[in-house]
């Protein structure tokens, strides 16, 4: 390349410098890609050099007259003297060629000047060699590897993540989510693996040159963005499912784990036909595999026509894994498959719309799998854990709007959190309950019909909801979605409505501003949302009906319109607003409603209060009493009814909220009155469940079996009954077993707690037994429960050495897994210190570890900021953020975020922590 450099700066031609000015994050739009013709030779076979190389043709259509082709390309070898560039048809001379090339490594560039000017309306086609190292980095195109315990060796497979922006790790190409095209993709391989792609195998023959090896031709795929494209080699096992409607349905493994594949495949196809339904669109491919890679970061991702997933995420073994994985698993093949529809067929134009791939996803997923398994009741507990992840994450002043401007590539990583997923799902289910199933239906078929193959915004969706909502008669004519829904998509946060009833008048007051638990900040002029405002009273008792009776309304400068509601009861009867929370947002009364709820909560009535409401008040009290608006004395009443609650929902809002407590409390000295009350409000619930006895091996429920597990957790935690000596007993029979591996006495609903209580309380003995289980486990789900229980003893030494196991590249720890067992030693007492100090000595080490996915590292700062609640550990902190920019860069949001955490921590310690202890010790 510099020779050519060279001899350009000889003949006095400037065109590299004109285009090196450009440095704009996004590419420019002269240009589009129609098709790519993409051939890849990946070699496996040596363990010393694994590497691919390939080639790419590209046919370009020009939109504007240009001198350059301006494309992605990281990390790629790109041999410059046999680039060639042609004009396709049209009139002129066919041959172009490329006077320079050059790179802007900030935004990934790969700029070609051309040597004729590339004319509006004209097709060229440009082709390129590339080759690369085969990585293990877990993005672009990398490789990962399994035991193969039979031959005892290490088996290797190559596989693709390319989202967000990661294709241009594998080939050059024009990176962008809006740049569709269609891809023939063609791999070369030593004939003992299998080829896979997003489309069928068009035909297979041997390599011209390479003995052994062939090229496997797939058919063209349908238009469709960079980051949803897929390719694998690999030796693995498949099952095949079968499909009414003619999909071809496979789900892929290593041959060692196959038999885990049964649940995936027997459940892919239903998804892919209720997603039919729902949608009014038949599934737009031919085929649909499924496959369970190794070594695999991002939990699942949904490429068109060939899915890939973690281990864990996908595999499913009745023997090793509990009711709690095997939702997971439906839970996440239901949100990747949503994404054909919703992602794949209409595409955000850009990243500040992901939130419309995976809130829909996040949100359907969740319909899907009531409708396949109603036994099971976990639409109620998807909706509720939403809402109490956002409403934690969207307290914070840090966090951002769930559609929001990406300014640079490295910021979409960060996009892909609670705010995307969690709330986006939430303010579609809100819309979905305001408008109506016919409105709701409709509309959905509309965008996806007209925007099928193309790319779409968020007011794209808006207008197809509207007209529908309108021609349905849900709502109001002067209404429409894009307003509504702007004030919860565009602003940061969620309101909180303060509810004063005037109990003569019989009518109540109602203000909104935003909830914030930093008590620093002012909430004043903290903006206004359109709030569909359900309500019922203590007489009516209604609360099935979650359509809006009146709206909360904002003025076009963005003011709230004070709202008073008539004919509400007297004072001896109770209102609730926001019907099972059918809407994100948070309720606080006056004192009067608030004594009448306690009343009806601390009575044999409380369950006339529906279950989602009584999660509800606990969470909403709770968050009011640890920001001031509300006294501890009354937030600790409400929660005291909880000695008679058996539901699940409740708990888990209970626990979540307690968990903060916690945290913060085990460090103090006046933990002992907390202990004696949490006791005081667990033992009635664990004794009605048999404590963790394995008295339910035949409940289908999974919100009993998911209750069982949260209360063992707490029980044992806080030594209630005979919770620990019977966890310890169940452990003690399981490493007397002759053939530990194969015979487990452990119940699956409590195994993780069993294991995490023996550790606690138990030897060095006890941790390298689990150990041991961990190296020769075949089951994903089952090592990873063992890997977060190690990570519970009390032992320094051993946090110690474990701590030092998960960042050792050539251990046995993958990682995949190192963040999450990180979390779980963290978040112990003993490891606490330890996990804090680890991190701040040896973070340039661990940036290295994780390189070049450094969102990575904004996973290790969050368990930390959650306890610290210290000026003096607050401000350490600060100091070593300061001082490790650059191990920590394009962290940001997650940097504020962790600091804000502490800083409220800090606040709530110096302005609460004695009145709580006095209000517990009240209870007492």
């Amino acid at each position: 390349m510099k020779c050519v450099l060279l001899i350009l700066a000889a003949l006095g031609l400037s065109l590299a410098e004109e285009s090196s000015t450009y440095d704009h994050f996004r590419l420019p739009t002269a240009l589009r890609p129609q098709k790519y013709d993409v051939r890849i030779l990946t070699q496996l076979e040596n363990p010393d050099d694994f590497r691919f190389n390939g080639t790419v043709k590209i046919q370009i259509e020009v939109l504007k007259n240009t001198h350059n082709i301006t494309l992605h390309s990281k990390d790629l070898t790109i041999n410059d003297t046999e680039i060639t560039l042609r004009q396709i048809g049209g009139e002129g001379k066919p041959e172009n060629c490329i006077t320079s090339t050059e790179r802007n490594p900030i935004h990934d560039f790969y700029i070609l000047n051309t040597c004729e000017e590339l004319l509006a309306g004209q097709v060229y086609e440009l082709s390129l060699r590339f080759s690369a190292q085969l990585q293990d980095q877990l993005s672009g195109y990398y490789r990962s590897s399994y035991e193969d315990s039979v031959a005892n060796e290490t088996r290797w497979i190559s596989v693709t993540q390319f989202e967000p922006s990661s294709a241009r790790l594998a080939f050059p190409c024009f990176d962008e989510p809006g740049y569709k095209a269609s891809f023939a993709i063609t791999l070369g391989y030593h004939q003992k693996y299998t080829g896979l792609s997003n489309m069928p195998v068009r035909e297979t023959r041997p390599h011209e040159s390479i003995p052994e090896y062939v090229w496997t031709a797939f058919e063209e795929s349908v238009p469709m963005s960079t980051y949803l494209v897929a390719y694998s080699v690999n030796d693995f096992s498949h099952k095949p499912s079968t499909l009414p409607n003619g999909t071809l349905f496979r789900t892929w493994a290593r041959p060692n784990a196959i038999d885990q594949c049964d649940y995936a495949a027997e459940l892919g196809p239903k998804v892919l036909q209720y997603y039919e339904q729902l949608f009014g669109t038949k599934f737009p491919l031919p085929k649909v595999d499924q496959i369970a890679v190794p070594d695999f970061s991002a939990g699942a991702m949904e490429n068109w026509g060939l899915v890939t997933y973690a281990e864990v995420t996908l595999l499913y073994s009745p023997e090793y894994s509990s009711q709690v994985a095997k939702h997971g698993t439906a839970n996440i093949v239901a949100h990747e498959l949503a994404h054909q529809w919703f992602g794949n067929l209409v595409t955000m134009e850009w990243w500040t719309d992901l939130w419309l791939n995976e809130g829909f996803a996040t949100y359907v997923a969740g319909l899907c799998v009531e409708d396949i398994h109603p036994e099971w009741r976990t639409l109620q507990f998807e909706t509720m854990s939403n809402l109490l992840t956002i409403f934690r994450t969207d307290s914070l002043e840090s966090s951002h709007p769930i559609s929001r401007p990406i300014e640079m590539t490295s910021q979409t990583s960060e996009s892909f959190d609670t705010i995307s997923y969690q709330k986006g799902s939430s303010v579609i289910r809100m819309m979905h309950l305001f408008l109506g199933e016919e409105a709701f239906r409709t509309g959905l078929k509309s965008y996806l019909e007209r925007y099928a193959y193309k790319n779409a915004e968020q007011d794209n969706l808006w207008e197809s909801l509207t007209q529908a909502a309108h021609k349905a008669g849900s709502m109001p004519t002067d209404y429409d979605i894009k307003t509504i829904m702007d004030s919860w998509t565009l602003q940061t946060g969620y309101p909180v409505i303060n509810v004063t009833r005037n109990y003569t008048a019989r009518t109540a007051k109602l203000s909104q501003e935003r909830y914030l638990l930093n008590t620093d900040i002012s909430r004043t002029h903290k903006g206004c949302w359109w709030v569909p405002l359900s309500y019922t009273s203590q007489a009516e008792k209604d609360f099935n009906n979650t359509a809006p009776k009146e709206w909360m309304e904002c003025t076009e400068t963005g003011e709230s319109v004070p709202k008073t509601i008539q004919d509400l009861p007297g004072p001896d009867q109770w209102v609730i607003f926001n019907n099972q929370l059918s809407a994100p947002y948070k309720v606080n009364y006056d004192a009067q409603n608030w004594k009448l709820l306690i009343e009806t909560l601390n009575s044999e009535e409380y369950q006339s209060i529906h279950v989602v409401n009584r999660a509800q008040l606990i969470d909403d009290v709770l968050y009011f009493a640890w920001t001031g608006e509300q006294d501890y004395e009354i937030a600790l009443q409400v929660i005291s009814y909880l000695q008679r609650e058996r539901e699940l929902l409740p708990w888990k809002s209970a626990f979540e909220n307690l968990s903060f407590l916690t945290g913060i409390l085990r460090q103090t000295p006046n933990y002992k009155f907390y202990k004696s009350f949490i006791r005081k409000l667990i033992t009635p619930i664990y004794e009605h469940m048999h404590g963790i006895n394995d008295t339910d091996a035949s409940v289908q429920q999974q919100d009993k079996i998911r209750l069982k597990g949260m209360v063992a957790q707490w029980a044992c935690s806080y030594e209630v009954s005979d919770c620990v000596t019977r966890a310890v007993s169940y452990f003690r029979s399981w490493r007397s077993e002759a053939n530990p591996d194969e015979i487990n006495p452990v119940p699956l609903a409590v195994r993780d707690n069993v294991y995490c209580t023996s550790i606690e309380h138990g030897s060095v003995e006890d941790w390298d037994f689990l150990w041991t289980r961990y190296q020769k486990a075949n089951v994903a789900t089952e090592k990873q429960t063992i890997l977060d229980s190690l990570a519970c003893s009390q032992k320094v030494w051993v946090q110690q050495r474990y701590l030092e196991r998960i960042f050792d590249a050539k251990g046995e720890i993958r990682k995949q897994d190192s963040l999450s067992v990180f979390q779980s030693i963290a978040s112990t007492q003993a490891g606490f210190p330890l996990a804090k100090k680890y991190l701040m000595d040896n973070v340039d080490s661990i940036s290295k570890f994780y390189h070049p996915q450094s969102e990575s590292m904004a996973e290790l700062l969050l368990p930390l900021s959650e306890l610290i609640f210290t000026r003096k550990d607050y401000n350490e902190f600060k100091n070593f953020i300061a001082d490790s920019k650059e191990q920590l860069k394009d962290i940001d949001q997650a940097i504020n975020q962790s600091l804000e955490t502490m800083l409220i921590n800090v606040q709530w310690k110096e302005q609460n922590y004695e009145r709580f202890t006095e209000a517990i010790k009240k209870l007492l």
